[in-house]
């Protein structure tokens, strides 16, 4: 697409704003309205187009309407997303602007799909305006139809009333009455059919000034009152651009490619002269509105609550107190109320915490609640009586919101058990009562315990239960806060270590340091002074900690010899002591010659032994050694007096009849031979600098080897 021509025609003035000369000889601009003056020459404004599609794409655009071009080789294709490009197929080229070459074609194609158009609209309303004479007509019939008949009917009516006087007299004013009847029947008609004219001209004019709308709109939509030609500068042409991008809400995460047809079909999409000048106002932007997101996320998150957001998570998602921190921490540490609140984990741990407690809390005092209102409900109902079973008395309290507060059914029938409890002792009171007095009355003598007397019993005994009751309470909540100490403690403890360990790991890094020589150093630091360990536990940890760090050397030193000595034979001057004496591990450790040579003399027995170890578990192993040596340890000649030769020869056997000795064999089996077998493997060949120590253990194994068990299917001898 050519880029447009720039002419030296100054742009005209937005409404408003006036140009005036300055006493310097400068120009400025002035707006009556705003009271608003600048040096800047103002842009004018552009009605803003309709977005193309402001949402997202939430499906694949394709193709929908193939149009060919007449006398090109070009189509217009209509996407289902409602734009428009231009393809070429001979070519496998796609434009989304109209290519130069068929700027004609395509606007003969546009007028000519714009006269079909026309032509089916005015059609369509002459069809319409028919359908709607038609209409008015039978409306018009209709209402003078029941204007006559309304008008018969009530004559009829008026002439049965009157006297008759004479027969003459009836026929004229019958004959007087049709010709009045008449006459109103054609002024009522005439009058109906001037009201349809007049109604049809009115929907005709206003059809038209509809279609004049329409045509007026969609000529602004079209074609843009502006100028054909601006001398614009580059950065006012760039302004526009970016204008034009934020109209369509264009995303600054979206590519160039992506987001080209919301915007390509605007005129302002060519103020900027070449397609690299619309890409850079593109990125800068998609920088610009990217930035601008950033800072009203900020701010938002600025203006809410950390706090109150994490208290509402715990709210939404924590209804039991069963729940765990590690599970709720699993599932809610990548969002946004829980991260954003507290300095660490542990700060979230506590609040949690808390919640539970307050939850908790919280719950019991509704579940007192709700068995209050259950016993409440048990006296309201006042005909539940001794003996009667809980399943017979619950039918009556299903209806009742106080019976469903009661989550369990047990507790439910634990609450009733209590209530016919304390009902009964209340019955037995009341019977003594009644038989102390009828006693009295009957003897007629004073009664043994007056009602002063027996209100005071009744308030003793009532301040011993709630004495006791009292007594009870102080002794639970002396443990549970014992308990809540303790566990507390339990906490605090183990954070301490935790936090004393990762002390240590941040600032002692030496092994040779000791405690008197570190305590400087940590004494500078908070988490030493705030540890709640008591010094003896610090020391034990500080030595720990360095026994690691020192473990930690010995095993890089280990590894330092492993890699200059192949064989249990490499001696101590044969090592390259000088590279020993600067490797990293020596230099940290502070070893000297002696003691380098005391470590080796104790990594080397440590060797020894273990390679010793190996050697006796690969001789375990071998199922070769196993096997002969074992069967040279069976008396005779074999079970069965030997093995079946071959009968190829002819001779006899070794044992006679034929038969090989399976102990004959086994003797010829010596060490040397098994020597062969194990020589290939590394076990073994760790000690070809003592062969002599080698053979001896070899001979030792066979000689500790007893005789394989006889199976017991077996005959007996």
């Amino acid at each position: 697409m050519s880029a447009p021509s720039f002419v030296s025609q100054t742009p005209p003035l937005p409404p408003g704003w006036t140009e005036h000369l300055a006493p310097g000889g400068q120009l400025y601009f002035y707006n009556s309205q705003t009271q608003e003056s600048t040096y800047v020459r103002p842009i004018p404004t552009f009605p803003i187009l309709p977005p193309m599609r402001s949402e997202l794409y939430k499906q694949k655009e394709k193709p929908l309407v193939k149009i060919p071009i007449p006398g090109t080789e070009w189509f217009r294709v209509r996407t289902t997303e409602g734009n428009v490009f231009y393809a070429h197929k001979a070519r496998r080229q796609s434009m989304w602007s109209v290519p130069e070459e068929i700027k004609d074609a395509v606007e003969a194609l546009q007028k000519n799909e714009q006269s079909k158009l026309n032509l089916e609209q005015s059609s369509q309303e002459e069809r319409e305006q028919t359908v709607e004479i038609q209409r008015i007509k039978e409306e018009v019939q209709t209402a003078v139809k029941r204007k006559a008949e309304e008008s018969i009917s009530l004559n009829e009516a008026v002439v049965t009333k009157k006297v008759k006087v004479g027969e003459a007299e009836e026929d004229d004013r019958d004959e007087s009455d049709e010709s009045e009847e008449e006459d109103w029947q054609r002024e009522a008609a005439a009058q109906l059919a001037a009201e349809a004219e007049v109604e049809e001209e009115r929907i005709r004019q206003e059809q038209e000034r509809e279609r004049l709308e329409k045509e007026a709109e969609t000529q602004r939509q079209v074609q843009l009152n502006i100028p054909d030609r601006v001398d614009l500068s580059i950065e006012e042409a760039k302004a526009l651009f970016k204008t034009l991008l934020r109209e369509k809400d264009v995303n600054p995460l979206h590519p160039w490619d992506t987001s080209l047809p919301k915007f390509v079909s605007d005129p302002r999409y060519v103020l900027l002269p070449s397609v690299s000048a619309r890409r850079e106002a593109f990125d800068e932007y998609c920088r610009e509105r990217a930035r601008e997101l950033r800072q009203s996320a900020v701010k938002k998150e600025k203006e809410t609550n950390p706090k109150e957001d994490f208290e509402q998570l715990l709210l939404r998602e924590v209804q039991s107190t069963r729940a765990s921190w590690t599970d709720f921490r699993r599932t809610w540490k990548k969002d946004r109320a829980f991260y954003n609140w507290g300095r660490d984990d542990k700060e979230r741990e506590r609040t949690f915490r808390d919640y539970l407690k307050e939850l908790g809390e919280k719950k019991r005092s509704m579940a007192r609640k709700a068995e209050l209102d259950f016993l409440s409900l048990l006296r309201e109902k006042g005909n539940v009586k001794e003996g009667i079973p809980w399943k017979n008395v619950k039918r009556k309290l299903y209806d009742d919101p106080r019976y469903d507060a009661v989550g369990s059914s047990s507790v439910r029938e634990e609450l009733y058990s209590a209530y016919m409890k304390s009902h009964h002792d209340k019955e037995v009171e009341q019977n003594d009562s009644s038989f102390i007095y009828s006693n009295a009355d009957a003897k007629q003598e004073s009664p043994v315990i007056d009602e002063d007397e027996r209100q005071r019993l009744r308030e003793e005994k009532k301040e011993r239960a709630v004495k006791g009751r009292e007594q009870k309470v102080r002794l639970e909540r002396e443990r549970l806060e014992a308990d809540i100490v303790r566990s507390r403690s339990d906490v605090h403890r183990e954070e301490g270590e935790r936090d004393f360990k990762t002390m240590l790991v941040d600032a002692i890094r030496d092994p040779q340091i000791n405690w008197e020589g570190a305590l400087p150093q940590l004494k500078a630091d908070p988490r030493f002074r705030n540890s709640p360990l008591p010094p003896n536990q610090q020391l034990h940890l500080f030595h720990n900690h360095v026994e690691h760090l020192r473990s930690k050397h010995i095993k890089s030193l280990h590894a330092l010899f492993e890699a200059h000595t192949p064989t249990l034979a490499t001696l101590f001057s044969e090592m390259p002591l000088s590279s020993l004496l600067s490797a990293p591990p020596v230099v940290k450790l502070g070893y000297d010659t002696r003691a380098i040579q005391q470590n080796f003399d104790k990594w080397q027995r440590e060797r020894y032994s273990e390679s010793k170890k190996a050697f006796d578990e690969m001789l375990g192993e071998s199922s070769f050694v196993e096997f002969w040596g074992r069967l040279g340890k069976i008396g005779g000649e074999g079970v069965d007096g030997g093995v079946k030769a071959d009968d190829a020869d002819g001779e006899d056997g070794e044992g006679g009849g034929g038969k090989v000795d399976m102990k004959a064999l086994a003797k010829n089996i010596d060490v040397e031979e098994v020597e062969n077998v194990l020589k290939n493997d590394k076990r073994y060949t760790m000690f070809d600098h003592v062969p002599g120590q080698r053979e001896s253990w070899i001979k030792d194994y066979l000689t500790h080897l007893t005789a394989p068990k006889l199976s017991v299917h077996l005959p007996q001898a």
